[in-house]
């Protein structure tokens, strides 16, 4: 069956129908779909009764997979790839993260507006997070999308931004929320990285803000002028008519462009009830500053 595709929301997202995951994915087949998310930046694949396997074979038929998951305790991993992170609320024996788990504190930053991998070196690309099991209420993921709040700006803001570079760590993100509890190995692998604020996106030709929770400061700016700045920026870019909220259902697979798009998770009663996501991340070409200036 040929891929088919539905919107979901006016400006972008869309259910991706027609393809099984659990066989491997052709070449045109995969190229159909990167002109698809070159459209919608979020695509939705319902009814993907996949496991880790079939999941990992996916993300190497898009592209490169990122070599390294940045979490804290990332020896205490309960998942059989390495690749792979693990989105949810349990420990590596399946039973639900404690309240004071370091884990869990760290987690919680997943509920701030951020694009994946923004604090690496080489950023992602694509992002595929796949549900095995979701919470009865609660828990969805909101996605905004950066093209089209970069083509809202007023052109003398457009002007002002364009080519500022910010600096992102997941120090910064999670600092918003008081935690501050790291091994000196961590704070190393942490450590801040430049990318620029604004971008084009090479498959649409289309200029996005790059925007993220993970920025603390903007390079030739005092950092409260430039968090400031960010500020006004995240909150014209996550209006409610730029935002898509997905509501889960087991076995949805969701496919996001962290290029273009913003996401941020929702609270759900996760002292009560297991939420477990399993996501796939793939490499960007290369870091922002040696990509194309927008």
């Amino acid at each position: 069956m040929p891929l088919t595709l539905r919107p979901l929301h006016p400006l972008f997202v869309a259910e991706a129908t027609g393809v099984d995951l659990r066989a491997p994915i052709a070449a045109e087949t995969a190229a159909e779909i990167h002109r698809a998310m070159d459209r919608y930046a979020v695509l939705v694949f319902p009814g993907q009764a996949i496991d880790d396997d079939q999941q990992m074979a996916f993300g190497r038929a898009l592209g490169t997979l990122e070599p390294t998951r940045a979490v804290v305790d990332a020896h205490r991993h309960r998942l059989k790839h390495q690749e792979m992170n693990d989105i949810s609320n349990l420990d590596t024996d399946g039973k639900l993260l404690a309240a004071d788990d370091r884990r869990r504190m760290f987690n919680l930053g997943n509920r701030l507006w951020h694009s994946d991998s923004s604090f690496k070196a080489t950023p992602a690309l694509y992002s595929m997070l796949h549900a095995r099991v979701v919470p009865p209420e609660g828990g969805e993921t909101e996605f905004a999308d950066m093209r089209a709040a970069w083509d809202a700006l007023p052109d003398r803001t457009k002007a002002k931004v364009k080519d500022l570079v910010c600096w992102h760590s997941l120090i910064y993100s999670r600092a918003q929320l008081g935690f501050d509890a790291y091994t000196e190995e961590e704070k190393k692998a942490f450590a801040p990285v430049p990318q620029r604020l604004v971008r084009r996106h090479p498959g649409s030709g289309r200029v996005s803000l790059y925007l993220s929770s993970h920025i603390g400061r903007v390079e030739g700016m005092p950092v409260p002028e430039g968090m400031c700045m960010i500020r006004d920026l995240v909150e014209h870019a996550t209006q409610r008519e730029f935002v898509y909220r997905h509501p889960w259902k087991q076995h949805d697979l969701v496919m996001w462009d962290n290029r273009c798009t913003l996401h941020r998770a929702r609270p759900f009663e996760d002292n009560t009830y297991p939420r477990d996501l399993r996501r796939v991340t793939l490499q960007d070409a290369a870091p922002t500053l040696e990509q194309a200036a927008a």
